[in-house]
């Protein structure tokens, strides 16, 4: 309940990726280039914006159906990805790709920078002294989730900058966008 973080990168951010750009290096299907870390950053927002939602939503079920934090911190574990691909989906599938590739696109696309965000969040917070126990209605739980999420952005932007900058993460949803 105390935990559940949010963040992940995903969506229909990458979408304004390529126009934003102008495929200075995005490795929009063209070969590998350099990512600029304003497409790395926007990249990584849009994905800290679907594991924010799922990791919230997780700590408030988990905490009203009265689990313990190793269940809270599943859900909002399991959500934070659910929520950071259905991001990534509505823009790929609004592209009109079908929902077997767009699936594949986003998988490709967020995994391992939702995976990054979200060993650097659960870890926040389990390492921070009372995190663990501190309510929804506490100033704590809120304080250690705003530094557990700005840390998951601040580690992973340089791993979607990497990402880009070799045609992979979401440089991968770019070439769906045009």
């Amino acid at each position: 309940m105390e935990h559940a973080h949010a963040h992940h990168e995903h969506d229909a951010h990458h979408q304004h990726h390529d126009s934003d750009h102008g495929g200075q290096g995005t490795g929009h299907g063209h070969g590998h280039g350099k990512a600029s870390w304003a497409v790395a950053a926007k990249a990584t927002l849009h994905c800290l914006t679907g594991c924010a939602i799922g990791e919230v939503l997780g700590m408030v079920i988990g905490t009203a159906l009265g689990w313990g934090n190793v269940a809270t911190t599943i859900l909002a574990i399991v959500l934070a990805f659910f929520f950071g691909y259905a991001l990534t989906l509505r823009g790929i599938l609004a592209a009109g790709v079908d929902l077997r590739t767009a699936v594949r696109v986003a998988l490709a696309a967020d995994t391992l920078s939702i995976a990054v965000m979200e060993l650097i969040d659960n870890g926040v917070i389990a390492l921070w002294p009372g995190a663990m126990d501190a309510h929804l209605a506490d100033a704590l739980f809120w304080i250690v989730l705003a530094i557990s999420l700005a840390l998951a952005f601040v580690v992973t932007t340089p791993v979607n900058k990497w990402l880009i900058g070799r045609g992979k993460g979401h440089a991968v949803v770019h070439r769906y966008h045009r």
